[in-house]
């Protein structure tokens, strides 16, 4: 008896464990996953160059070795605003590569698609009374009941 129940309990965990595993190879998971380690990735060169290279750049101008350590006294508290002006200009910077290398050519395709693609064929048209919109083969107006004419019928004589 405990046997079967055991032997029970294992078939339902190896099918949530199937389960989980075709989640997980799923097309979705693995792209988000591979998208964040390359984000990661790209923020900790983003940081690097930021500073090792363009912070050193910009304190040569201000006169100060480290940009990092800027700082201010107020009442007894040190605020370390050198810091933040580094992570400022990391966002600036991986902002402007997202826009760039991703938004803008993504909103190209799409437009190039949009393009592409037939208009929707007109179904409805103004009531020459109301400007209300009706359907082409109406023969009345459905909000101030005049007879109109179907689209592609002959005017009455």
């Amino acid at each position: 008896m405990a046997t079967e129940r055991l032997g029970a309990g294992l078939k339902a965990g190896g099918g949530i464990l199937r389960e989980f595993r075709t989640f997980l190879l799923r097309g979705n998971v693995v792209d988000l996953a591979v998208g964040v380690v390359i984000g990661v990735a790209f923020t900790g060169v983003v940081q690097a160059l930021v500073k090792d290279l363009i912070t050193p750049l910009i304190a040569a101008i201000g006169a100060k070795p480290d940009f990092g350590t800027l700082a201010f006294t107020l009442n007894h508290s040190l605020f370390r605003y050198g810091d933040f002006l580094n992570a400022l200009l990391s966002f600036v910077i991986i902002a402007g590569v997202v826009f760039f290398l991703v938004v803008m050519p993504v909103n190209h395709l799409v437009a190039l698609s949009q393009r592409n693609k037939a208009a929707p064929p007109v179904t409805t048209r103004e009531c020459p009374e109301c400007l209300s919109r009706i359907p082409l083969e109406a023969r009345r107006c459905a909000y101030c009941t005049a007879e109109v004419v179907p689209v592609g019928a002959d005017a009455p004589a």
